[in-house]
């Protein structure tokens, strides 16, 4: 058996947030089917019916495609021994996100939850988003807390590094002035989600400090990251699991560094 598909063998694996986190599952979902990485279509691809024998449960292509707080959009990936699913959210509390936790209450427990939600968070909805922001963190890990078995594990991504320019996307015209600042407040934003994930006691996986001098691999907009980007999470993410888990898989380590050794040199 493949060393990912063994780590994740018979797991439910749910990923939060928004397009970084998208390419993210997608990343996830690739890898346990086949030794290749994210087409750039892939990567820019939202709301398709189908991506790698996924399905678009909800939202995306079925309902409104648009660049607002609205926009849904649930993947599932399903297997007879794997589930990830993937829930496109543009705020780490709110109406939507308690119905998501709502759903994991009442039906199958995640065993893994990779989250991250900042960005849209400290851009969309006031300039003034530093309480608002820390409320929502709050009430977000404290309903986790209760919902899930103390078994389950949750790794906060910390956002990676923004651009000083950031271009399209999620940035509407509305709130382009924003752009400039954004690098500084995500520094500050990813300070309050590490702060208050450690203090409920879940995992921190800090990507901003990984990919800080890695910044070629970020792609022009400013915020999105290329395959390559995007397999070394993958690895370190996989790598970090194991060891919360207490899975000895010295095949998916090594595999992961000569992966990211060899992408190297190729660019």
């Amino acid at each position: 058996m493949r060393p990912v598909a063994q780590l994740l063998h018979n797991k439910f694996v749910v990923v939060l947030g928004s397009s970084v986190q998208r390419a993210v599952y997608k990343d996830l979902v690739l890898i346990l089917q086949r030794d290749a990485y994210l087409s750039l279509s892939q990567l820019k691809s939202k709301g398709e019916v189908s991506f790698e024998q996924d399905c678009l449960v909800e939202g995306g292509r079925f309902g409104q495609m648009n660049n607002g707080t609205a926009y849904r959009e649930v993947r599932q990936y399903r297997t007879d021994h794997h589930l990830i699913r993937f829930y496109f959210v543009t705020q780490v509390f709110s109406r939507y996100m308690d119905s998501i936790l709502a759903d994991f209450q009442q039906g199958i427990k995640p065993d893994l939850v990779i989250v991250n939600s900042c960005v849209w968070d400290i851009s969309r909805y006031s300039r003034e988003w530093a309480l608002e922001y820390k409320e929502n963190l709050n009430k977000f890990f404290m309903k986790l807390k209760t919902i899930l078995p103390e078994e389950s594990l949750v790794v906060w991504n910390m956002t990676m590094p923004l651009g000083k320019k950031i271009l399209g996307g999620f940035l509407v015209p509305e709130v382009e002035h924003v752009g400039p600042l954004l690098r500084f407040d995500v520094i500050e934003a990813n300070y309050f989600g590490a702060t208050l994930a450690n203090k409920f006691g879940f995992d921190v996986l800090d990507l901003h400090f990984q990919f800080r001098f890695s910044l070629h691999y970020r792609m022009k907009d400013g915020v999105h990251w290329n395959a390559i980007a995007h397999r070394k999470i993958t690895c370190l993410l996989l790598e970090h699991v194991a060891q919360a888990w207490g899975v000895e898989l010295p095949n998916l380590g090594e595999k992961c560094r000569l992966s990211w050794c060899n992408w190297l040199s190729e660019v």
